[in-house]
């Protein structure tokens, strides 16, 4: 591994956030908050698969 591509860790944290908040809100009983995160967890790994797919195709992976 040569370089660290730093958007790509910002995406993993924004996904493990999202996770984290999963769990949150089923801990606070919370059905829209569930539903809030989970649409936060698949709009980050969207947008993270669809950069990597970017770069890919510049050739800058």
């Amino acid at each position: 591994m040569k370089n660290i591509k730093w958007i790509f860790v910002l995406y993993s944290l924004a996904a493990i956030v999202a996770m984290v908040l999963i769990g949150l809100a089923i801990g606070l009983r919370s059905v829209l908050g569930i539903f809030a995160a989970i649409l936060m967890l698949v709009f980050v790994m969207g947008m993270g698969f669809k950069k990597k797919k970017e770069m890919r195709e510049a050739g800058l992976l």
